[in-house]
């Protein structure tokens, strides 16, 4: 299958992937941080690319091939300036008017907007292209993204149907369990993807990892924790560098008391917010002396965060309330805030444990109100739900 394929993923990857808000250089002179150097594979194609559209600038071609291997790096790398340098090898279609800018940079705008929650300009620009083209899968798979991501679980399921015909079956069928496992249909939309992704073994390996992440958080959700262990360490076999299936294992991992198997599987990939996150709780499991050196590193970061106005980090904020500054109220209303924007699995169990913790009526209540309307089925989610019912 071809490079196309990949491409195709970007958006939903670096959705699932990106934890704070891009910065963009002011000029390409900037230094912001050494890279690896220039014999690193990663490296040296990147400065081939750039070098490329530097002798170009106006070749949109170019741009569109850096800005997406950009975003391909920043969600691989979970480091969210890829994300800055993408929009800046876009710079001069980046402030187009939506009617006027070309579908390509629509959609690869698009895809760097929702990194920074700005989900409504992010899905105006999709429109845009979906109304040009309706067969753009890209388009529509990033739509459904953005849509499931926002709790349009109505919406996210009729811009997956849209990929049929134009998209290979497991990135089809990937689309349409994201959205099922959510919508009491859990069970079954398990099996069909298992079954898909069985038949198209020989699928790319980051469509393929992402397939199997999904498995193995539906399986979680189930109650299948052997199965959802098979699954996340077949998704690491195919991609072992991805931040968000990095972060997802070492979840599972600390749920089952495991934060020794966290630090080996993490080892010093520390620099994405989420994954220093899940460091400092391993740590603060086992008792560690680091621990408080991490937490304080984390303290830093989201104090960072706020006063650039950077908001897109309070799932995990929250969690760092709650977890190791011991300060449910905080971690509740942060969760809230969260919740407001987001509505994924991840934003919901935060916010019922936080509920819990600190009985907040409010919280509880939006907890209740999105199972019912939802029908999410998520075990992991029961003793917290049930908590925070019992303390309001």
């Amino acid at each position: 299958m071809s490079a196309r394929i990949i491409s195709l993923l970007l958006a939903v990857l670096a959705c699932a992937g990106a934890a704070a808000a891009p910065y963009t250089p002011a000029s390409g002179l900037q230094v912001l941080e050494r890279l690896p150097g220039r014999f690193d594979p990663v490296q040296r194609e990147l400065g081939r690319l750039r070098a490329e559209l530097a002798a170009n600038p106006s070749d949109l071609e170019r741009a569109a091939a850096l800005a997406r291997r950009y975003i391909e790096q920043a969600r691989r790398d979970g480091d969210p300036r890829y994300l800055g340098y993408a929009q800046a090898a876009l710079a001069p279609w980046w402030k187009q008017p939506r009617a006027q800018a070309p579908a390509e940079v629509l959609v690869l705008r698009a895809t760097l907007v929702q990194s920074t929650h700005a989900f409504a300009e992010a899905l105006a620009d999709l429109d845009e292209v979906v109304r040009r083209d309706a067969g753009n899968a890209q388009a529509w798979l990033t739509r459904a993204t953005i849509q499931l991501v926002t709790g349009d679980h109505a919406g996210a399921r009729a811009s997956c149907a849209r990929l049929f015909g134009r998209a290979p079956d497991l990135v089809v069928q990937t689309c349409l369990a994201s959205v099922g496992s959510l919508g009491g249909q859990a069970r079954a939309s398990y099996r069909q993807l298992e079954r898909t992704l069985a038949a198209r073994a020989d699928s790319p390996a980051p469509l393929r990892s992402w397939s199997l992440t999904l498995l193995a958080e539906m399986a979680e959700r189930l109650g299948d924790h052997a199965a959802a262990e098979a699954h996340f360490r077949a998704a690491l076999q195919a991609d072992a560098q991805d931040t968000y299936l990095l972060a997802a294992y070492a979840d599972f991992l600390l749920e089952r008391g495991r934060a020794q198997d966290v630090l080996r599987l993490l080892g010093t990939r520390t620099q994405a917010d989420a994954l220093l996150l899940r460091h400092a709780l391993a740590l603060s499991a086992l008792g560690s002396p680091e621990a408080k050196r991490q937490v304080a590193a984390l303290a830093a970061r989201f104090e960072a965060a706020r006063r650039r106005g950077d908001t897109v980090h309070r799932r995990e904020e929250a969690r760092f309330a709650l977890e190791l500054a011991g300060d449910p109220a905080e971690a509740a209303r942060l969760a809230k805030l969260n919740w407001a924007v987001q509505k994924e699995p991840a934003d919901v169990r935060i916010l019922a444990r936080a509920a819990a913790a600190s009985g907040d009526a409010e919280a509880a209540r939006l907890v209740r109100d999105w199972l019912r309307q939802s029908r999410l089925e998520d075990r992991t989610l029961d003793s917290a739900a049930s908590r925070a019912e019992a303390r309001t």
